[in-house]
């Protein structure tokens, strides 16, 4: 049975090698090269603006590129297949990747930032979920897709991600067949280095682990580049929320997980980088605080969790704004996802969760 009507759908198949996935994103997504430019060169364009593009951006983006050229070739191949298929250069690619890190390194710049609000619980009525709104600029609205992977680099057969045209792999979030689900939230650090791309860790996880512990286990014994949190489940129903440092983590296991866009373990409270007067940082403990009220103390089933990332502020007493609205040129919540991982399929609608239609893609036998 369907929860509240979703509708069957099919994702966008990419198949063959990382770079044949990429470059499939120009015929097969259903974006026009102007809508990618829109969405990708206007965030490097804003970060150029900005200042973030100086002698030290640079030289950071540079070691980035050598580093993860030698440490993750098949999601450098992917994104080179995007360039290609798009007509666009890799470089502007590969900064839009990094802008939020940039943002961080040069604190003053004005740019928009990301959110998100996550959670995972182990034991429910639909098995254990995995649920995110992602909240990002709007101009990613209109380009998201739900893409599914195959190819000779993805030990786990097969993988479907949340992400956006224009962007590699599980560029939002994903689960691949074995049911490990895993979703990100910014979080804005005083400590970045040269290291993983959390985005790129997240395509390699779900393309070559099969259980929370295997996740961990490759997120600990990497270097990353700082910054962020990422929230899984696997089809046993482990949980796990991660803080990501470059060398250090704050790791929380247990039969939920939350976050929103800050850290919260005693390792990870002191790289917080937190703007005042930005909406998403400033409601960031609200929608924690909301989370550790709710995900831990209910039954849970597909159809409540959408319910709950439909919550505004304004709907009573001890509410939370989970499902942002636009306001002036802040992030939005521009889609929601809930990952079963007891089938390895998800429900996805993009816009905010408090309107839009439902959808269903189920992983193909």
């Amino acid at each position: 049975m369907l929860p509240f009507d979703a509708k069957p759908a099919s994702p966008v198949l990419l198949s063959g090698s990382a770079y044949e996935r990429g470059r499939a994103q120009a015929t097969k997504a259903g974006v026009s090269d102007e809508q990618i430019r829109t969405a990708v060169l206007g965030r490097v364009d804003q970060a150029s603006a900005a200042g973030l593009l100086d002698t030290d951006g640079l030289r950071y983006i540079e070691a980035q590129r050598t580093f993860l050229s030698k440490h993750d070739p098949d999601t450098m191949a992917e994104l080179a297949g995007i360039a290609d298929g798009f007509g666009l250069m890799e470089d502007d690619l590969f900064v839009h990747q990094h802008i939020t890190i940039l943002r961080d390194l040069k604190t003053a710049a004005e740019i928009d930032t990301d959110g998100c609000s996550t959670w995972a619980v182990g034991d429910s009525e639909d098995g254990p979920l995995v649920v995110k709104n992602r909240d990002f600029s709007g101009t990613h609205l209109g380009v998201q897709r739900v893409f599914l992977h195959e190819g000779p680099d993805i030990a786990t057969g097969r993988m479907i991600c949340v992400g956006s045209a224009g962007s590699p792999g599980a560029y939002s979030s994903g689960i691949n067949a074995a049911g490990l689900a895993l979703v990100d939230n910014h979080v804005g650090t005083k400590r970045h280095g040269v290291g993983w791309l959390r985005y790129f860790a997240m395509t390699r996880i779900l393309a070559t682990c099969r259980t929370v512990e295997e996740a961990v286990a490759f997120i600990a014994a990497r270097r990353h580049a700082g910054g962020g949190n990422l929230v899984m489940a696997d089809r046993s129903g482990a949980t796990a929320a991660i803080e990501f440092g470059t060398d250090t983590f704050g790791i929380e296991r247990g039969v939920a997980s939350w976050r929103t866009n800050h850290f919260v373990t005693a390792k990870m409270t002191d790289c917080n980088l937190l703007e005042n007067g930005d909406r998403i940082d400033d409601n960031s403990s609200i929608r924690f605080d909301f989370l550790s009220r709710m995900v831990p103390n209910r039954r849970w089933n597909v159809a409540a969790a959408a319910a709950l990332m439909a919550s505004h502020a304004e709907d009573g007493p001890d509410m939370a704004p989970l499902c942002q609205h636009p306001s002036r040129d802040d992030s939005q919540t521009i889609s929601t996802v809930i990952y079963r991982c007891d089938k390895a399929s998800l429900h996805f609608l993009e816009g905010n969760p408090c309107s839009g239609e439902w959808r269903l893609f189920e992983m193909p036998v």
